[in-house]
């Protein structure tokens, strides 16, 4: 009866038999498919934890082998600042002195000489330049054992050291310095090629060679340069050509420069890929460069830096006068006190212009054809741009027309125009000056 009745039970059709198998087989061969790109995932987090564990672990070791073995100096102690209290700290970029003692220091005049001021309360950096034939009044002998009082400040480190150099800075700025970081050009070499150069803009042609200190500068006015460590300090040394021609207004323009080079500095500095390069810059810090800041706050004030988007850099401002047959800057106090108040306030200042930044428009108010065209091409030379150019009425005298007070000083200098008045007239409301060229007018 049994075999009858499974004789007698449905058959299951073959074709639903095949198409379940499949199913389960599809099934089970998507279930591996997801458990081997969940392998893959786990796999990918795992390298990428252990990767970020290394990259922290190199950046810890590469910090604290910096703190602790912070290159040793002869410098004097720095000055602590109190809790929240502002910190001065002078940057000094030192030349090679005699290209033959090199080794020795002592004969090393400063070429370039800025100081950083951080107030932690405002969280605010202000950068003042100060120009390196800024007077200052030391009884010395000269080299031909002249007794004088009078030096250029870039003098100060060959007669008195780092001390003397501070000494003099805190009198014109009216602070405390609290800590001093000496650059030579090797250290600014390899800084630069440590963060992997910099892309700059050329305003100017530079065409200078010196074959005493082997210094060859040559860019086209125009171009945008990629610039390595010798590049760069080719640029930042940059004062005028073999010709004569060049900054105009001699140092502050170099000092322009060469605050537009550290804004792109800053800026490459800013990107966050900087991480990677970090234990090759501390490497750097601590083999080239002098200072009595200890590593620690070194690396504190950095990171503050470098997270911090209120900065601003001015020039001291003065007068030229000529002592010795030498051109002197006589910084005059009354020009700083916007700066002298915000290095105690902590506030940041509005920046030097450059003369790219002004629009200017020329008429030519003569009877020379192209005179205003002339003017335009001699001053986009020194750094001007979209200057606009148009004719006027024909005038005996020449005369700007400006508002600014810093412009004004520096069309003085690049014109040869001492004739000013206010510019009230609406029809020249976008311009920052007007020149109007008349029949006095010298050409450059």
């Amino acid at each position: 009866m049994a075999g009858n009745g499974d004789k007698n039970r449905p058959k299951k059709d073959p074709r639903l038999i095949t198409k379940s198998a499949r199913e389960e087989f599809e099934r089970k061969k998507e279930f591996r498919k997801k458990a081997k790109r969940k392998a893959r995932i786990r796999m990918i987090i795992v390298v990428l934890i252990f990767l970020l564990l290394l990259i922290i672990s190199t950046m810890f070791f590469s910090v604290i082998s910096f703190i602790t073995a912070l290159k040793k100096n002869d410098l004097q102690s720095g000055i602590t600042p109190r809790k929240n209290e502002p910190v001065n700290i002078l940057i000094l970029g030192m030349d090679i002195g005699d290209a033959d003692q090199e080794e020795n220091k002592s004969i090393r005049r400063t070429d370039t000489m800025m100081v950083l001021n951080y107030n932690p309360n405002t969280e605010k950096i202000n950068i003042v330049s100060i120009p390196r034939d800024t007077l200052i009044q030391v009884d010395a002998y000269d080299e031909y054992g002249n007794l004088r009082p009078y030096w250029k400040i870039n003098n100060a480190y060959v007669l008195g050291g780092e001390e003397e150099v501070i000494k003099h800075v805190e009198s014109l700025l009216e602070t405390t310095i609290n800590y001093i970081v000496e650059i030579d050009y090797d250290a600014f070499r390899n800084f630069i090629d440590a963060i992997g150069g910099i892309d700059m803009y050329i305003e100017q042609q530079m065409d200078y060679d010196d074959n005493v200190q082997n210094l060859h500068i040559h860019f086209n006015q125009g171009e945008t340069v990629h610039l390595d460590g010798k590049k760069a300090e080719e640029f930042f040394r940059w004062r005028k050509n073999n010709d004569g021609t060049g900054f105009v207004d001699g140092d502050l323009g170099r000092i322009r420069n060469q605050q537009a080079f550290m804004k792109q500095v800053l800026k490459k500095c800013l990107n966050p890929t900087i991480i990677f390069k970090l234990p090759k810059i501390l490497d750097v810090v601590k083999e080239n460069i002098d200072t009595n800041m200890p590593g620690d706050k070194m690396v504190s004030y950095g990171l503050r830096f470098l997270t911090n988007s209120g900065i601003s850099m001015n020039t001291l401002q003065g007068y030229d006068e000529i002592i010795y047959n030498e051109y002197f800057l006589v910084v005059e106090a009354d020009k700083n006190r916007e700066i002298l108040a915000a290095i105690k306030s902590g506030e940041v200042l509005s920046e030097d212009k450059s003369r790219a930044d002004y629009n200017v428009l020329v008429l030519n108010g003569t009877r020379i054809n192209g005179l205003a065209g002339n003017v335009k091409s001699e001053m986009e030379s020194i750094g001007y741009s979209g200057i606009v150019v148009d004719n006027a009425d024909k005038r005996s005298k020449s005369i700007i027309m400006c508002n600014d007070k810093d412009l004004k000083e520096q069309l003085k200098i690049d014109t040869g125009i001492n004739n000013f008045q206010k510019n009230n007239n609406e029809e020249y409301g976008n311009y920052d000056a007007v020149i109007i060229l008349g029949e006095d007018f010298d050409a450059f």
